[in-house]
């Protein structure tokens, strides 16, 4: 007997245009007096001098020597095997270097870094350089494949660094700055705005909560700054949408809430403790799912699966159940809640709201951990 429950299944295709991985932020503003009159109002000074002067400093350039092993016939460029169809007679193990470059921003002012876990991904050799053009050995404390993020350190003293600010309180139509090193342009800043929050279901990572922006993200520009007004760390720019590869003004940066608590559990633990509970597949709410329920619109996440004897069995949890609240919190789509139980403390109760047969029930679940996952 299976150890799951669960009702049906549910395969969705999503199709999406090439996603090309970078960091930036560009906004075009017409007119200078546009600009001062809203300057005035939300930003120190009238222009954003003051912001880039605080934030360039703590941006660094990161070169990451990557080797990947594989096996490749000797004949592999001869033209005659080529022509043949490429179906070589044997083959012998290799090893291709690579150098991966990308920003990132410092947190501490020890040398703490965060940046992107694709700049450092397999790296063999890291350098970091900084704002006065010191090169020196960057250390990898722990990565998180299924956010992007990675943790590294220098050496260094009274380094100049970022503050964390509150990503929650980050609003669409706000001004922000990005800070990062495209087709290696050290130092490069660019100004937009947020165009949404809580962007999900990408496909870029596992655990999604962007922050987009209009940014002009490019190669390079990966782990970079994404600065509010006030000068503080908002989000780590991580990914755009583009089919050509380059800047169409669609941005995406982890916010400052998600990865600052990455980072904090990597330089505690050295890896990420994400909760489970037990539910292993959800999806979000149809809308003719929701008229069945009688519910004014299709928000909330519905529990396809579980597995039998976890902490969500036990508290009583059933396939079928529609869960409209986590933890106080509106749910609008499953991915708020898989987040949810990911980013729950270890040893904590998750409290849900769901709909069954038409009825309100509150349930209330402990938080083991997850098993740990390697990284991709």
């Amino acid at each position: 007997m299976s150890d799951r429950k669960s009702t049906f299944f549910v395969t969705a295709v999503l199709s999406t245009g090439f996603l090309g991985l970078g960091v930036g932020l560009g906004l075009a503003i017409g007119g200078a007096g546009n600009q001062t009159i809203f300057a005035s109002a939300t930003l120190p000074g009238r222009d954003f001098t003051v912001i880039a002067r605080r934030a360039t400093p703590a941006v660094v350039n990161i070169s990451a020597l990557q080797v990947y092993r594989s096996e490749r016939s000797p004949f592999y460029s001869d033209p005659f095997f080529q022509f043949f169809g490429g179906d070589f007679p044997f083959r012998v193990p290799v090893e291709e270097r690579k150098t991966s470059l990308g920003s990132g921003v410092v947190i501490s002012p020890d040398g703490m870094i965060v940046t992107n876990h694709h700049v450092v991904e397999r790296a063999q050799q890291i350098t970091v350089t900084t704002t006065d053009r010191q090169r020196r050995r960057g250390t990898l404390v722990g990565s998180d494949a299924t956010t992007d993020i990675a943790v590294l350190r220098i050496e260094g003293r009274d380094l100049p660094f970022l503050r964390w600010g509150d990503s929650a309180s980050a609003a669409v139509g706000e001004y922000v700055l990005a800070v990062g090193n495209p087709f290696q342009l050290s130092q490069t800043v660019t100004m937009g705005i947020v165009s949404a929050i809580g962007r999900s279901n990408l496909g870029i990572v596992d655990y999604e909560d962007f922050i987009q922006t209009d940014a002009a993200i490019n190669p390079g520009n990966s782990g970079g700054a994404l600065v509010n007004s006030r000068s503080e760390l908002i989000g780590v720019n991580t990914a755009i949408y583009s089919e050509t590869g380059g800047y169409q003004g669609v941005g995406f940066a982890v916010p400052s809430n998600l990865a600052r608590k990455v980072v904090e559990q990597i330089v505690a633990h050295g890896r990420v403790r994400r909760g489970f509970v037990g539910i292993t597949r959800i999806g979000d709410l149809n809308e003719n799912m929701s008229t069945a329920l009688g519910l004014p619109s299709p928000q909330g996440a519905v529990v396809w699966e579980l597995l039998r004897d976890s902490p969500a069995d036990r508290s009583g949890v059933e396939p079928g159940d529609v869960v409209i609240e986590v933890n106080g919190a509106a749910v609008v789509e499953a991915t708020q809640l898989r987040n949810a139980i990911a980013g729950s403390e270890v040893g904590s109760d998750l409290l849900i709201t769901v709909l069954r047969n038409g009825r309100r029930r509150r349930i209330r679940i402990p938080v083991s951990e997850a098993q740990p996952r390697r990284d991709r």
